[in-house]
């Protein structure tokens, strides 16, 4: 009987196969490997070398399928493929492997041909031959591809490609970044942009060796699991791929040590929350034991937080759970201010209720000289955003993208304002959460300066910061006042705070420059850029809606969306316009007929707002269709047809969907158009807004996407997406 330890990891590639095998061939494979690792030598398994030369070996799983098995040191293998027993011993030569010399990662290709059209092409006498067609990437030398990543083997085959779906037939066997590259260079993707977005991020930080494979299984490249809970998990019905195997972009920015403050940005749909549930899993594994919650995992979005902790339970179940402290960041900061008992019994109002407030006080106190509207975005955006104390603060203060510059006996004015208000409203009882983060910022920062020297080293012996570990989904959400929270949360050093999150999606009024916060993530910001979510139809005309806005990358400077792309196909969009709002109701229904009106939690239809949302729930139930409206904490039941305004489907998404309402007036939202000349900064500001409010709709969608308008349509319809109406 063998002795030692056997190491057995599934590649990628294998695990996509064994998941279309039936249930009991699958468990067969968990057993096969069970019984590998124990012991490689059991006759039962038959292991045994393709051909003298290869490392290519082949083991019994049961009856009728075999395992392709790569042999990388003594006892070591990688699970490569699981086959029926004639198509691993019929040809030999049809399997080649390499370590790719761009990313370092192992690569085990199927090198049969692409059906009858490629390699050996025969044409009967009598048929007459079609036109030639031109080879879809003639363009490229062979050194370019090589240099982009592309696998040399399939060179052959890539030279002989025409069409898009010899293309699909051989990239759904090639390796990840083969399938990658030439997917951009069929897209149209100019060769510098595709070396840049999609070959460097994943390629190696050392030197390769083509011939050491032990290095190359180590390496993010090479997509595998070895764990035997995971395999388990594979067996069961609720496992989702993103739990075992990451993209080697993501699984490099996830291992990654950072020797401060890190952001991960990238379009929707690319695993931006992936990426920091695997980060704070790869962070948990590295704590000495214990039964503290040194991580913090937070969010702005009540539902996203729920949410995060049930994905996070699924990827590493309690006892990853009971490591991490998961928690929406207001309730984060109440949390923070209950302890110190600095709210007393106060009750915390929604923030959208802080120009109601401000307009009754001002009316109550008689004062006429600002508008409502001005003083309730300085006091959030400017003082409690930046955490302002005392009138010289705020003197000092700078007010980016506050539009109107202001005198020093204005501030005067507005800060005399705010304190009359603050105290008005402690008089009610009532406060906000801007206010709550205010004073939870406030709070947390004396507790650190009172307890650290100005090195940031323990003044008096017993100081810990609250967390290690600080990963943020959402970043572009938090406001400023948070963000100095979470600062004084975490001692500044490697691997201390962890970002993501995409500005294009920014969907409430918090604009902040990080660097001027204390989070320095200059050098350490990287981008996805390959959606998993929806189709590269709904994303071309997702990526239309954003034409001609620049978004900033939370540190000053700009972010774009080069590069964002998809490899899943479908249909295109639909957009159609209608006369009255009463015949896009009727556009509506006969849109989810079409659909086969599926009532299973598939499908949902968005609006810009509630009262739209009210007037399409009546329709359907007039109609006989269940609806099921999106709150708060999201959907109120799985099933149905599921309906909300835009602000609601943030983090959510469906098989298909129908954005409606979608007119100009409505979106962008009409009131906004008084700030065109009074102010043009917050005229823009939020405008694009709610082209963002647009932009996360459209994307919500994974399979088909239908957009709808009465009247005019909205400006953000380009006139190619509302020319389509007519095609």
């Amino acid at each position: 009987m063998s002795t030692g330890a056997t190491t057995l990891r599934m590649l990628d590639r294998a695990d996509k196969e064994v998941m279309k095998l039936t249930r009991a061939d699958i468990g067969a494979v968990y057993e096969f490997m069970h019984k590998f690792r124990h012991n490689p030598e059991n006759p039962g398994l038959n292991l045994k070398a393709l051909n003298s030369d290869s490392r290519l070996m082949s083991a019994r799983v049961n009856k009728d399928y075999r395992a392709l098995l790569l042999h990388i040191s003594e006892r070591d293998y990688l699970l490569v493929a699981v086959k029926h027993r004639g198509e691993v011993y019929d040809d030999l030569s049809r399997y080649a492997y390499r370590i790719n010399r761009i990313t370092g990662g192992i690569e085990v290709i199927d090198m049969a041909p692409v059906g009858d059209s490629i390699i050996g092409r025969v044409v009967p006498p009598d048929v007459e031959p079609e036109p030639a067609q031109k080879p879809l990437f003639d363009t490229y030398t062979d050194s370019q591809l090589l240099d982009l990543g592309v696998s040399e083997p399939l060179l052959p085959q890539i030279r002989e490609l025409t069409t898009e779906a010899e293309l699909l037939e051989l990239l759904d066997r090639a390796p990840q970044l083969t399938t990658d590259v030439l997917f951009a260079l069929f897209d149209g993707t100019p060769y510098d942009d595709v070396l840049q977005q999609v070959t460097d991020p994943v390629r190696a930080d050392e030197p390769v060796d083509p011939e050491d494979f032990e290095a190359a299984v180590e390496r993010p490249a090479t997509q595998v699991t070895s764990d035997d809970e995971a395999l388990q998990a594979m067996l069961g019905e609720a496992f989702e791929r993103w739990q075992i195997f990451l993209h080697p972009t993501q699984r490099k920015l996830v291992e990654r040590r950072y020797n401060g403050p890190a952001r991960v940005g990238g379009g929707p749909g690319t695993g931006k929350t992936i990426v920091a549930l695997h980060r704070v899993a790869h962070l948990a594994r590295q704590l000495p034991d214990g039964s503290d919650k040194p991580i913090l995992l937070t969010t702005f979005n009540r539902n996203l937080a729920a949410d995060l902790r049930t994905r996070l339970m699924a990827l590493g179940g309690q006892e990853l759970v009971s490591r991490v402290d998961i928690v929406n960041i207001d309730r984060l900061a109440s949390r923070v201010v209950a302890e110190a008992k600095a709210g007393g019994s106060r009750r915390v109002v929604d923030d959208n209720r802080v120009l109601e407030l401000w307009d009754e006080f001002l009316i109550e106190t008689g004062e006429i000289a600002w508008e409502a509207e001005f003083l309730a975005a300085e006091w959030t955006q400017v003082i409690l955003g930046q955490v302002l104390n005392s009138r010289t603060d705020y003197f000092k203060a700078r007010r980016p993208n506050r539009g109107r510059s202001l005198s020093r006996i204005e501030r005067d004015q507005i800060w005399q304002l705010t304190e009359r208000f603050t105290t008005w409203l402690e008089n009610r009882g009532v406060w906000t959460w801007r206010q709550v983060a205010q004073r939870a910022a406030r709070l947390e920062m004396d507790r650190t300066a009172q307890n650290t020297g100005v090195a940031g080293e323990s003044s008096g012996g017993f100081y810990r910061p609250r967390y290690r570990h600080v990963v943020v989904d959402e970043a572009q959400d938090l406001s400023a006042a948070h963000w100095k929270m979470l600062r004084a949360m975490v001692a500044p050093g490697p691997d201390d705070m962890f970002l993501t999150g995409d500005t294009h999606q920014r969907i409430y009024d918090n604009h902040v420059t990080l660097s001027s916060l204390g989070v320095n993530i200059r050098g350490r910001s990287s981008r996805l850029t390959l959606s998993y979510r929806t189709t590269r139809q709904i994303l071309a005309d997702a990526l239309q809606i954003m034409t001609g806005e620049v978004y900033d990358d939370l540190d000053g400077g700009e972010e774009d969306l080069a590069g964002y792309r998809s490899l899943l196909r479908g249909g295109r969009p639909a957009f159609r316009g209608a006369g009255t709002w009463a015949q896009e109701r009727d556009l509506i229904v006969e849109q989810l007929h079409s659909w086969g009106s599926p009532t299973d939690g598939s499908v949902a239809i968005c609006v810009p707002t509630r009262d739209l949302a009210a007037d399409v729930i009546s329709r359907l139930e007039a109609d006989g269709l269940q609806v099921v409206e999106i709150g708060p904490d999201g959907p109120k039941r799985p099933d149905g047809v599921h309906i909300g305004t835009m602000h609601r489907f943030k983090g959510l998404e469906y098989q298909r969907m129908i954005i409606a309402g979608v007119s100009d007036g409505l979106v962008p939202r009409q009131m906004i158009s008084r700030y065109r000349d009074s102010d043009p900064k917050r005229y823009q500001r939020e405008r694009q807004r709610d082209r963002s409010l647009l932009f996360v709709a459209a994307t919500r969608s994974r399979d088909e996407l239908a957009v709808f308008w009465h009247g005019t349509p909205s400006p953000f319809l380009t006139g190619r997406l509302v020319q389509r109406q007519l095609a």
